[in-house]
């Protein structure tokens, strides 16, 4: 098994790395993952009902029955990866495993089902985001007659919420929690409300209770997924329990349980849930708030229900209510028909909010949008590239001097555990979402540590541990 994931300011995926984690079964199972926390989100879920199917997971290509790729179709780069992948996991099984099974599981499979079994033949099964619960007879039924096995219907129910996650690539300290799928927001460039389907929220007493369990084993953070988190609603009992109560009452399970969500749309972002961070202490003091652009007409144009105006008004206002907190935020570079005056918009408004971080990307035009109906991409691929270098190198240089402002202040940090570079250090994130590196000492993981901060890169803070 194997995880790829985005990371800040970069607008590429990370390489695959292996999982050494693995369950009985007869027939293993590789499964690897791309996209955003909630494919991976996903993953955890497939592997669970894969379990309890009878399949093994192996994090070994070699002695795989079934190569199994959960997909990411929001950007076109992205696809490419996976298809590139894809190709590969062909050429194995011709080389000699004849028998070996590959599926393409998530976004892509929805999108791109006829196109991957019929026209390109790269696959034996696919299986759309509502269908994992279908996984271990689509597969059994491909073994049995070597035919295509197929399932991509959508759902307005499934919400998986009896399923217990296999956290296979976990480090034990954090955890991602899926409160609701879909999307309604329809933006132009989005095709997610068209591989996920409308949004579902997942009911109150289900998640409360994954998040017990998530302490009962250790962990210490969780991180609840939606596309939008803010619209979360459950009725139960003829009341309705929103994002905000939701979050208050997972605050509520511990003190020791540091709390975190995404993603978040600027226009469901309420008072209630920011008094939420103010008033609860393992509520973390960060938010992710995508602007995609710092123009009102592309704004309009992407169908974001927002100006720019309205989106700094809430930027004031929740540095007013929570003093302190930090900010990241989603942007595109080379929307249709965007000016110069337009992406001079982009940078103005970043160094006015002067975000923490930044996933920064080069729009790619997605099939069935509502940007690919009824708008040109008319900007050159060139034109996008420098434009995104811009927003790159204004938001590393924004990212370097706020993290030099932090210079001499003090975090609560928990560890996750060893430094990359460095096995005598550790490594964990703080309150506000900054990476804190500090000498090992006597500490370990998931350990909350107070930290000084003595250094910092634009991506890193560097401190030392604060002892009596």
């Amino acid at each position: 098994m194997s995880l790829i994931t985005e990371i800040p300011v970069l607008s590429e995926l990370d390489v695959p790395r292996a999982s050494t984690v693995r369950a009985t079964g007869d027939i293993k199972v590789y499964l690897e993952t791309y996209g955003c926390q909630m494919n991976v989100s996903d993953s955890e879920i497939i592997a669970s009902v894969l379990k309890e199917g009878g399949y093994g997971l192996t994090g070994s290509l070699d002695e795989a029955d079934v190569v199994l790729i959960n997909t990411c179709a929001i950007r076109e780069n992205a696809e490419q990866k996976v298809r590139r992948r894809l190709n590969e996991m062909r050429a194995r099984k011709r080389r000699g495993r004849p028998d070996m099974k590959i599926g393409v599981l998530g976004c892509m499979a929805e999108r791109l089902r006829e196109k991957l079994l019929e026209q390109e033949k790269l696959v034996d099964l696919v299986v759309g985001p509502d269908a994992y619960r279908d996984l271990p007879r689509l597969l059994g039924e491909s073994m049995d007659t070597g035919q295509a096995a197929v399932n991509v219907l959508l759902s307005r129910e499934e919400t998986y919420d009896d399923i217990v996650p296999i956290r296979y690539d976990s480090n034990g300290v954090s955890a991602f929690v899926s409160i609701m799928r879909g999307c309604d927001n329809m933006c132009s460039f989005c095709v997610v409300p068209f591989t996920r389907g409308r949004e579902r929220s997942r009911s109150v007493s289900s998640i409360l209770a994954e998040c017990d369990a998530l302490v009962a084993q250790g962990f210490k953070e969780v991180t609840v997924l939606g596309q939008n988190v803010n619209s979360y609603r459950f009725g139960q009992n003829g009341n309705t329990v929103d994002f905000a109560e939701l979050v208050n009452r997972i605050s509520l399970i511990s003190d020791e349980l540091r709390v975190r969500y995404s993603t978040s749309h600027p226009k469901d972002c309420s008072d209630e849930l920011l008094h939420v961070h103010k008033e609860r202490e393992n509520v973390c003091n960060y938010i992710h708030l995508p602007v995609q652009h710092g123009n009102t007409a592309m704004l309009e144009r992407m169908k974001r229900t927002y100006s720019r105006e309205e989106y700094l008004d809430l930027v004031d206002r929740t540095r007013s209510i929570v003093p302190g907190i930090a900010l990241s935020t989603d942007i595109i570079a080379g929307f249709c028909g965007e000016t110069d005056e337009e992406h001079n918009d982009t940078l103005s408004l970043m160094r006015k909010v002067r975000y923490d971080q930044a996933y920064m990307f080069m729009y790619s035009e997605r099939p069935g949008t509502y940007a690919e109906r009824k708008f040109e991409d008319d900007v050159p691929d060139q034109v996008k590239r420098s434009r995104l270098t811009e927003i790159i190198t204004l938001q590393s240089q924004i990212s370097l001097e706020n993290n030099q402002a932090e210079i001499g202040t003090e975090h609560t940090v928990l560890v996750e555990g060893r430094s990359k570079r460095r096995d005598d250090q550790l490594s964990g994130r703080s309150d506000n979402n900054k990476m804190v590196v500090f000498d090992r000492g006597t500490r370990g993981k998931g350990d909350y540590v107070r930290v000084r901060i003595t250094d910092c890169t634009s991506a890193t803070l560097i401190g030392e541990e604060i002892h009596g």
